[in-house]
C-alpha cells in the first residue's frame, strides 16, 4: 500500500512540475510580447513626432492645432517611455530554474492568501494617526478597552520579544479569567498570541484558536492630516467553518471592537500624546515594549511622527 501511495505521489509531483513548466513558458512568452511591443512603440512614436514636426514647420508657421498635435504626440511618447515593462526574472544573471521556483511559489502564496482572506473593513477616523498606533501596540488595551468584548481576558505573561529591522515581534500568553467566557468553547484557557509591528503603518495580530488554526488580523493605519487617519482591517483564517458564517461573526466582532476603541482614541487625542510618546522612550514596562520599539525606529525618521511633532508645537 505504501508503494502504491509513493507511486501516486511521484505521479502527482510529475504532473505538478509539468503544469508549473507550462505556466513558466506562458509567463515568459507574455514577458517577451510586452517587451517587444514596448520596443517597437519607441521608433513608431519617434516617426510620428518627426513626421508631424516636418509637416508643421513646412510652411514656416505653427497653427494652434499643429502645436496641440505636437504637444499631444510628445506627451504620449513620454508616457510610453514610463510604461516600460518591469525587469523580467528571465534575465542573463538569473537561473531559469530560480524563476520557475519563484513563480510557482508566488502563485501558490497568492491562491492561499485569497483562500484564507475573510473580511476587509475601511474607515476614516477623526483621530491622529499616532493614537491608533499607540492603541494597537499597547497590550493593556486588551484588558481595559476590550474588557466587554473579550469577557475579562487577561494577559498572563510576556513570553518573547524580538526587535526586527522595521519593527518587532512580541508574544504574550492570555488567560480566560471568566469561567463563563464563550471563547472557552473553541480555545484553550491559556494561549500564546503574536503581535507584530511590520512597518510604521502595519500591525499584525495572530490569535490561535484550536488544532493549530488561527485568526490573523492585519491593521493598516495611514495619516491623512494632523487630526485624521485612514484605518484598514483585514482578517484571515484557516478555520474549517462555513465561510459566510465566519464572515458574519468576524464583521460583527470587528465592528464591536472598533466601537469600543472610539472613546479610548478620543481620550488619547484629547491628552498630551507627546508626553506619552516621550515617556515610552524610557519605559521598560513589558506591555509597552512594541510601542517603545516604534519610537526607537521612527521618532527621528520624520514621516510617521511628523504629525505628532506638529501637535506638540501648536
Amino acid at each position: 500500500m505504501s508503494i502504491h501511495c509513493l507511486k501516486s505521489n511521484d505521479k502527482f509531483s510529475t504532473n505538478n512540475n509539468t503544469n508549473v513548466s507550462k505556466i513558466v513558458e506562458i509567463a515568459l512568452f507574455i514577458d517577451q510580447i510586452k517587451s517587444s511591443i514596448w520596443v517597437f512603440g519607441i521608433p513608431s512614436w519617434l516617426f510620428g513626432i518627426t513626421d508631424r514636426s516636418i509637416a508643421a514647420f513646412a510652411d514656416g508657421y505653427l497653427s494652434p492645432i499643429e502645436i496641440f498635435q505636437l504637444f499631444t504626440a510628445s506627451f504620449f511618447f513620454v508616457s510610453w517611455l514610463y510604461l516600460k515593462p518591469e525587469e523580467s526574472f528571465n534575465s542573463n544573471d538569473l537561473d531559469p530554474s530560480q524563476y520557475q521556483e519563484y513563480l510557482a511559489r508566488t502563485q501558490a502564496n497568492k491562491l492561499q492568501i485569497k483562500k484564507l482572506h475573510m473580511i476587509s473593513q475601511e474607515y476614516i477616523l477623526p483621530f491622529p494617526y499616532i493614537c491608533q498606533i499607540y492603541h494597537l501596540l499597547s497590550l493593556k488595551h486588551l484588558e481595559t478597552v476590550h474588557k466587554f468584548s473579550l469577557n475579562n481576558l487577561k494577559i498572563f505573561q510576556i513570553s518573547h520579544f524580538q526587535p526586527t529591522n522595521t519593527g518587532g515581534i512580541i508574544k504574550f500568553q492570555t488567560i480566560l479569567d471568566s469561567p463563563a467566557n464563550p471563547l472557552r468553547i473553541w480555545r484553550q484557557p491559556i494561549v500564546e498570541v503574536d503581535l507584530i509591528l511590520h512597518t510604521p503603518y502595519t500591525v499584525e495580530l495572530s490569535i490561535p484558536v484550536y488544532n493549530n488554526k488561527r485568526i490573523i488580523v492585519i491593521f493598516h493605519a495611514f495619516p491623512l492630516n494632523d487630526s485624521e487617519h485612514q484605518f484598514f482591517i483585514d482578517i484571515y483564517s484557516d478555520l474549517d467553518w462555513p465561510k459566510p458564517l465566519l464572515q458574519i461573526i468576524l464583521h460583527f466582532a470587528s465592528c464591536l471592537t472598533l466601537l469600543e476603541d472610539l472613546p479610548y482614541l478620543r481620550a488619547l487625542a484629547e491628552k498630551n500624546i507627546g508626553r506619552l510618546f516621550n515617556l515610552s522612550k524610557t519605559s521598560n514596562h513589558e506591555t509597552a515594549l512594541l510601542f517603545k520599539r516604534f519610537v526607537e525606529l521612527y521618532s527621528s525618521s520624520g514621516e510617521p511622527t511628523r504629525l505628532l511633532e506638529g501637535r506638540e508645537d501648536s
